[in-house]
């Protein structure tokens, strides 16, 4: 017997305890991913062995159990093998399961340790761009106002109305029209609101079914003609369902304002709107325009999508996260902080945004991956550990005894 055995494996066993105690060591540690010594035995041309080395040491890359977390840019991985791909200010690209983000103060989501976490930006038209993934950056700028171009309502008009008496129509005469109701606010090119009513007047027989619809904005007459001028008119089938026009839609007259706003050209669509025998009412609103709006909050979506919330009630979309998964994850190289970088045995990144059902994974919010350490199992693997590496200590300890014995021969 040799000193080489025992020592080789006093040597393999002090690597086994060193990547046995860095698990339990990160056993809280977000994202972490457990690792286990790989061994191999040596030769040098004869049939007894030279002892022992390790050859690797492998990591295992199951999915840690989600913990739910009180923090919006806390985010989880579920169901895939995809990694964050972080950008550190110098450009150089990271990976890391550990979702613990949060927003510096120029906007980008960064981890701990400063890495900007990447995915796609958004287009002038809201869209996502696509293209090569940049650091995130969540804008500071508030939304511009978007002026009013399409209005949709659906009234009830009473069909046992009588065709008022008095005219012609005044907005400041109830006795003059039927029914009114406001179809706004609206909003002008500088996120002005304005007051658009709608006001509903019986035709006369034998046009029964037909009613004529002005308007007012602001309180004054959108038509300034004597008399005034309808908006639009509607006539309604014998069932109280709309006949006329098909569209359901007119166009309100250029409104046009003294605060240095562009003129609004309108469309004001009542496609649902009935005569019966009901009470006037109005049962659905919605117009597109708003006035301007701070982000006020934004969350991260499955699909990865970043979606702004602002003091307008507005939503915007303002970013996508990417993901990148590898052919050969143990190939990565663990960089420490909670990163890997990738190397020729990984494989190169292949980069994809989330969502459910793909390889990648989707995204949770307000969640977290813990470390996938299973402690019972690294305690019972240390205590295995330690006899190997006593059990080597003794082999070297017996080898030194019999080296003493034949010394003492005379």
């Amino acid at each position: 017997m040799a000193f080489s055995q025992g020592i080789s494996g006093l040597a393999a066993a002090a690597s086994n305890l060193d990547v046995i105690g860095n698990n339990i060591a990160n056993s809280n540690t977000v994202g972490f991913k457990s690792a286990a010594a790989t061994f191999q035995d040596v030769y040098a041309g004869s049939r007894v062995g030279l002892g022992a080395s390790v050859s690797g040491v492998v990591q295992n890359f199951t999915q840690g159990v989600t913990q739910t977390s009180s923090r919006s840019l806390d985010v989880a991985i579920l169901s895939g093998d995809g990694f964050y791909r972080l950008a550190s200010e110098s450009g150089e690209v990271n990976y890391s399961r550990n979702g613990q983000f949060t927003k510096d103060n120029n906007g980008f989501i960064v981890n701990a340790a400063g890495l900007q976490l990447t995915g796609y930006g958004v287009s002038a038209n809201g869209t996502i761009n696509g293209g090569t993934p940049a650091p995130i950056q969540i804008p500071s700028a508030s939304m511009t106002p978007k002026a009013t171009t399409t209005i949709s309502a659906a009234f009830t008009l009473d069909s046992r109305s009588v065709t008022p008496t008095k005219t012609p129509f005044n907005a400041n005469d109830s006795e003059t029209y039927n029914y009114s109701n406001a179809l706004g606010p609206i909003y002008d090119s500088l996120g002005n609101p304005h007051e658009l009513g709608a006001y509903f007047v019986k035709a006369p027989a034998p046009a029964v079914n037909t009613w004529n619809v002005y308007g007012t904005i602001d309180g004054a007459p959108i038509s300034t003609a004597t008399p005034p001028v309808p908006m639009g008119q509607y006539t309604f089938d014998t069932n109280g369902k709309l006949a006329t026009p098909a569209s359901g839609a007119f166009t309100v007259p250029t409104l046009t304002f003294t605060n240095g706003s562009a003129p609004i050209n309108t469309t004001v669509d009542l496609t649902g709107t009935t005569q019966v025998g009901n009470p006037n009412a109005i049962n659905a609103l919605k117009q597109d325009g708003y006035t301007s709006g701070q982000l006020t909050a934004f969350s991260i979506n499955p699909d990865g999508t970043i979606t702004g919330t602002y003091s307008n009630e507005k939503t915007q979309l303002l970013g996508q996260v990417v993901l990148s998964s590898f052919a050969n994850p143990n190939g990565l190289e663990p960089a420490g902080e909670n990163v890997w970088k990738e190397t020729a045995a990984s494989g190169q990144a292949l980069t994809g945004t989330p969502g459910k059902g793909t390889k990648l994974g989707s995204l949770s919010a307000g969640a977290l991956e813990s470390s996938n350490v299973d402690l019972t199992s690294e305690l019972v693997n240390l205590i295995v550990a330690q006899r190997s590496y006593q059990a080597n200590a003794q082999t070297v300890k017996t080898q030194d005894q019999i080296m003493q014995t034949l010394m003492q021969i005379r």
